[in-house]
């Protein structure tokens, strides 16, 4: 049996009514059987994955925007006319920073208010925009305008997508789904580094790879046209017979009325109104934001994104080329990428967590060991370079791909896209700093200090996941959220 609504049914029943309804038809916990009576194992992955790989083409974009002015920037201030002033270079890297933090603020209201697939259509368009714009730019003001106008679209194209790999996945493949995007932003960032190889030899090649960048933006606004609105979304919204067949498609027919009782119990507690940013910070949701907000500061703070940014410093120091560096820490990361994917539903989110922030910590305390010993000479370099590659690998087995992953399935559906976009405006806000704060501090504390701070704040994320996070996999949303709110006072 199926639960059918029609549109007269849906339109007046609440969801308190709904989950009413379902709960005494269905008290006990629901066991799928077929016509022959065998019991039916859980949803394919295969309904699910064309809808999810879509909505990876956000990251992909992600990567790429962070990484396409690294190699041309030389190009692109040469012939703009800001050669040699370091200010402006710094605006045209920096300022993709500042629009995704505009971005990630408003990405819960649009998530929210038009739908997921909505909201990666509307990312997508100033990311079109801002690329021809920068592509075809005259001046430094035109330039920063068009990073500007990507950078709102990066701001809201990851949020978004981790709540829709969340919203629309089994919970036997969420965590592998959940690593698509990590890998998705590594193959980014490598397109940029081997679209820029020519940039150099070829003169006005930097406006190539952004007139390049418009094409999957472009793929991204014409596929999610049809691809699954989020049932989640669209049950918060009080539309219950679109999302029953939202969930035919992603989890195919027998598993729609279990995914929606499930749906209807946890919505129980939860009053219809949109929840407002103030009621993040207190009662009862207010331990998952801290977790979620707090998981996102020490991801930054251990120094991952000053790596990446400077890198090259370190490898030019051993004598290795730039572009062979950069290409080197971009495997490193993919490489863990991918093999988180394949363990992420095996081992589980915590224990990644957890040995991820550990390895760091090993691999930033080799740094800061390079540094103490650099009479040594170039065996300190070479142990510096491995201990950067490593650092970047333990990132990726863990640290990077998580905490997307994880926020999404510990926030309750009524706040999740509000809270996905707090804790994302917390990340871009430590990523600014650490990025603005890293040569002044290198210079003047030295490698051994700030590689030893860096090593701390890695240990103190290891500690917070033992403490505070809880393990996902395998979990519905729904028991995931009752593990974890409180209950509310009466």
């Amino acid at each position: 049996m199926r639960w059918k609504f029609n549109s007269s049914v849906h339109k007046r029943m609440q969801s308190r009514e709904l989950a009413g309804a379902m709960d005494r038809d269905d008290e006990s916990p629901v066991r799928l059987s077929n016509s022959t009576g065998q019991e039916i194992g859980g949803p394919s992955w295969k309904h699910s994955l064309p809808h999810v790989c879509v909505a990876t083409i956000s990251s992909f974009l992600f990567g790429y925007h962070l990484g396409v002015v690294n190699e041309p920037l030389e190009s692109i201030s040469m012939d703009l006319g800001f050669a040699g002033n370091a200010l402006a270079e710094g605006l045209v890297v920096s300022m993709c920073l500042g629009g995704a933090l505009i971005g990630s603020l408003f990405s819960g209201s649009i998530a929210d208010g038009i739908g997921r697939c909505r909201a990666f259509q509307l990312a997508a368009l100033p990311m079109i925009a801002g690329a021809c714009i920068s592509a075809s730019a005259t001046s430094l003001e035109g330039m920063l305008l068009g990073r500007f106008l990507v950078g709102t679209g990066m701001g809201v194209g990851p949020p978004v997508a981790s709540l829709y790999v969340t919203e629309v996945s089994p919970s036997s493949v969420r965590g592998t789904y959940g690593s698509f995007f990590q890998i998705a932003t590594c193959l980014g960032l490598l397109a940029t580094l081997f679209i820029g190889i020519p940039v150099k030899e070829i003169v006005g090649w930097w406006r190539v790879c952004f007139w390049v960048s418009a094409a999957p933006a472009a793929l991204l606004a014409l596929c999610m046209e049809f691809c699954a609105e989020s049932p989640h979304w669209l049950y918060k919204r009080g539309r219950i017979g679109e999302a029953e067949v939202e969930f035919e498609r992603l989890l195919g027919g027998p598993h729609v009325k279990s995914a929606m009782a499930e749906l209807a119990r946890s919505d129980k507690g939860d009053d219809a109104e949109g929840v407002k940013y103030s009621e993040l910070f207190y009662g009862r949701h207010f331990r998952v934001v801290f977790i979620g907000t707090t998981l996102f500061a020490l991801q930054q703070l251990s120094g991952i994104n000053s790596v990446f940014y400077f890198s090259s410093t370190v490898f030019k120091s051993a004598g290795v080329p730039s572009d062979i560096a950069n290409i080197c820490v971009g495997f490193a990361n993919l490489s863990g990428s991918i093999v988180a994917t394949l363990l992420m539903d095996k081992l589980g989110r915590k224990v990644l967590l957890l040995g991820s922030f550990l390895g760091m910590a090993a691999a930033m305390g080799l740094q800061a060991g390079a540094a103490n010993f650099h009479h040594l000479g170039s065996g300190t370099l070479y142990l510096s370079v491995g201990g950067m590659l490593l650092f970047v690998l333990a990132f990726s087995l863990g640290a990077g791909p998580v905490p997307g992953l994880l926020l999404p399935e510990i926030f309750p559906n009524r706040i999740r896209a509000k809270a996905m976009a707090l804790c994302m405006s917390v990340h871009w806000v430590v990523n600014f700093f650490v990025g603005l704060l890293f040569l002044q501090l290198l210079e003047q504390l030295g490698p051994q200090v700030l590689y030893s701070i860096f090593a701390t704040f890695c240990l103190i994320a290891a500690i917070f996941v033992r403490r505070n996070v809880v393990e996902t996999k395998g979990k519905s949303l729904q028991e995931i959220e009752i593990s974890l709110l409180q209950p509310e006072e009466r």
